[in-house]
């Protein structure tokens, strides 16, 4: 039997203007980063990134992404995130950039490195005092 490996890429969405995070949204994250990786490796690039990519974790207040791909096109994605430099959604323009983290397997262990991220975090003031109480069994519970 055959299982597919994921890596999984903990990026921090860095931006100037608080409304990008705030107009976060998996789905326009996910087009953006496919066409990105479309744009930078043609083709290829794209086919071979379509099949298991996808945004795990999403939190718009830190700004914390958590991206899944395959074991191995997961250098295709990373290699990728440096050409991202706007959030383009409903038809405002942010300007902004991806910090990557952390590249690991396991993603138990990337949501205890978003934890410890966010509570360090400079922004953890104005992240809701609900969002700074959840546990790490409560952001697997969202995983699932």
């Amino acid at each position: 039997m055959v299982r597919f490996k994921h890596r999984y890429l903990l990026c921090e969405l860095v931006s100037d203007d608080p409304r990008c995070r705030l107009s976060l949204d998996d789905r326009v994250l996910s087009s953006l980063v496919r066409d990105t990786i479309a744009r930078v490796h043609g083709t290829f690039g794209a086919a071979a990134c379509s099949i298991g990519f996808a945004v795990r974790y999403l939190n718009a207040y830190t700004g914390i992404v958590l991206l899944r791909c395959r074991k191995e096109f997961y250098q295709l994605v990373w290699s990728a995130l440096p050409f991202i430099t706007y959030l383009e959604n409903k038809g405002h323009r942010y300007p902004c950039f991806f910090n990557t983290l952390h590249v690991g397997v396991e993603t138990f262990h990337k949501l205890l490195t978003t934890i410890t991220h966010a509570r360090y975090n400079k922004n953890m003031s104005e992240v809701p005092h609900s969002v700074q109480q959840k546990t790490a069994v409560d952001l697997v519970a969202e995983l699932h």
